[in-house]
Order: structure tokens, then C-alpha cells, then sequence
């Protein structure tokens, strides 16, 4: 049977499944190959039934097997020109000054804050949509971990299916050292802290996501050390063991040392001197990554310097002290 064509519409599209694509959801699959299409509209065109697998209906969490045959219905060109037309450009380019490495199974970009990780929420275009509309090409490209949309630095992105399920199980077993630099409220007192507390999440009345220290939640642990005590603030380094949404946020906040910029679990008053400094973001930077794929392969170690808006402020706090201190990560 001929695809059937419908004007300015791209052809019904009858894709089958290899080894490469099982196991993915069908709604990850969707936004790999309608590439610029926003979420809504994917999520949309399943409800609806016009994607088919094996020539049945299924849901977005469906994951695919070898051999099934996928159904994708034609869209108006215009549903995917108009995504790409705005903003784009700048985002692309953007993006693609910010990659700190790459290679033909990963790449790891220095996400700038303000930037969402992937649509939704009220958000058309994070980083992996723009790259997949920038790179049609690459044949996949899937976050392997995610950054709060305030939070700069080191953003995981696997380029094959084989690398993303390897890193997942490093992310697992811990075989993915995550660090992050933070300013906190307060002069530490102590050396390194290790932080246990189980983190639950829910919504609030308004429907926004928050995250507390609540025994119903799940294990999170954070180690903390001082980089660099200033007389109303300190520069802490913070390592994930775990990796809870927020959690180095509400950890530091549990602990008494909320971090700087934060306006949902952060101190007013600190956030307002710290506005005097200049800072107008969250003070949280993922600043590297240390993995190794297997055995056999070189260890990777990739690290992204402060950006220039955090390490202002640290300047001017450095004036009203010394020595000066080193805030490589």
C-alpha cells in the first residue's frame, strides 16, 4: 500500500524497529524522528490514536521491540517550520559554542542557566530539542541525566542507544563522579559533610513541584566541602551520590546554608544581599564530570569553569577578604 500525501503534509511514514530503537519509549522515539514538533503535539496525535504500532493504539510509555512497525502520521510541515524559526538560530548557535566535548557517543555541553533541558512546562525548546532540530543527522541524541532549568555547567548527552543504557547503569552504581559548585548562606564551620536525608516530592496547591527532607522520601546523600569561607557566604563544592530531583538544593537548605539565588528554597534576606553583588541566578554550577564507559576505554574528565556572571559576584566578595581562593573545581 502507497503512503498516502495530503498537501503541504509530509507522507505517512511505516517505520520498523531494530536493535538500535528497542527498548525506547514510543514518545522519545516520536521526538527523535519529528524533529522541531513540540511535545504537546506528540502527546496529542498518541492520545488521538494516529500513531500506530504492529496497527494498534498504545500509550505513551509503550517501549518498543524489535521488529515492531511504527505508524506516523503526516503533519503539516508548518507544525515543525514554526517551531524551528523561533528562536532557534540563536539557541543553536549558542549550544554549539557551548560544547566541552564530544565524541562519536556522547557530547557534553556547558548548559547555560536560564535554559530548560527539554520542552514542557510551558517551555516549546530546551537543549536536546534544539540539537536534535540542529543536527538532523545524528540519528539519536537522548539526555542521559538532567540539570534544574537556573543550574549552569556539564550536561550528559549520549549519541548512541548503546552508550546512553551504559551510562545509566554508571549513574546506577555510581561510576559517574557529578560535582557542583554552590555559594551558601553562612560561614561553613566544618570540614566536608556528608549529608543522608531522604527526599520526598510533590506538588503544591498551585501545581508547582517542591521538594522536602521527609522520611516518606526516597535515600539522598550529598557530600559537602568548603572551597572558600567569606565573611557572610561560603563557596562549597557539592558531590552527588545520589541524584534526587533538587537535592543539592534542599540538602544545602536542610543543613542551614541555603543556597544563593534560590528563590524557592532559598533565604530571602541572603538573596537580596547577594543581588547587591550582582547575582541575578541561582549560584549552583555543575562543574564536572569524571566516568569511565568500560574497562578498557580512557577515563573521561571534563570540567566547565564558572561562567562569568557567578564568578563576578565571587570576585566582589573576595575584596572583603583574604587570601583569595581557588574556585576550580
Amino acid at each position: 500500500m502507497s503512503p498516502e500525501i495530503t498537501h503541504n503534509r509530509q507522507p505517512v511514514r511505516l517505520i520498523e524497529i531494530d536493535g538500535e530503537s528497542a527498548g525506547q519509549r514510543i514518545d522519545n522515539f516520536l521526538v527523535t524522528k519529528l524533529k522541531g514538533v513540540p511535545k504537546s503535539r506528540i502527546y496529542r496525535i498518541l492520545r488521538r490514536g494516529e500513531v500506530r504500532v504492529n496497527k494498534g493504539r498504545i500509550k505513551p510509555a509503550y517501549r518498543l521491540k524489535n521488529g515492531d512497525v511504527v505508524r506516523i502520521p503526516p503533519l503539516r510541515a508548518a507544525d515543525q517550520v514554526a517551531v524551528q524559526n523561533r528562536q532557534f538560530p540563536a539557541l543553536a548557535r549558542r549550544l554549539d559554542k557551548a560544547i566541552l566535548y564530544e565524541d562519536p557517543q556522547l557530547l557534553v555541553i556547558d548548559k547555560p542557566s536560564g535554559m530548560a533541558v527539554h520542552g514542557g512546562s510551558g517551555v516549546s525548546q530546551g537543549v536536546i530539542e534544539t540539537l536534535r532540530t540542529a543536527r538532523p543527522e545524528t540519528r539519536f541524541l537522548e539526555l542521559v541525566h538532567r540539570l534544574d532549568r537556573d543550574t549552569s555547567g556539564c550536561l550528559l548527552i549520549a549519541k548512541k542507544r548503546s552508550t546512553l543504557r551504559v551510562l545509566h547503569e554508571l549513574l546506577r552504581c555510581g561510576g559517574i563522579n557529578k560535582r557542583y559548585l554552590a555559594l551558601v548562606k553562612g560561614e561553613w564551620q566544618d570540614g566536608k559533610r556528608r549529608v543522608e536525608a531522604p527526599l520526598y516530592k510533590n506538588r503544591i496547591a498551585s501545581g508547582e513541584r517542591f521538594v522536602r527532607v521527609d522520611d516518606r522520601g526516597k535515600a539522598a546523600i550529598t557530600l559537602f566541602k568548603p572551597i572558600c569561607r567569606y565573611p557572610q557566604a561560603t563557596l562549597i563544592e557539592a558531590q552527588l551520590i545520589t541524584g534526587r530531583t533538587h537535592q543539592i538544593r534542599v540538602h544545602a537548605a536542610h543543613i542551614g546554608h541555603p543556597i544563593a539565588g534560590d528563590r524557592k528554597y532559598g533565604n530571602n534576606d541572603f538573596n537580596k544581599q547577594m543581588r547587591t553583588l550582582g547575582l541575578s541566578r541561582l549560584f549552583l554550577h555543575a562543574c564536572s564530570l569524571g566516568f569511565r564507559l568500560t574497562g578498557d576505554t580512557a577515563a573521561v574528565q571534563i570540567s566547565a569553569p564558572l561562567q562569568p556572571e557567578l564568578q563576578q559576584v565571587l570576585d566582589r566578595l573576595e575584596h572583603q577578604q583574604e587570601p583569595p581562593c581557588n574556585t576550580n573545581c
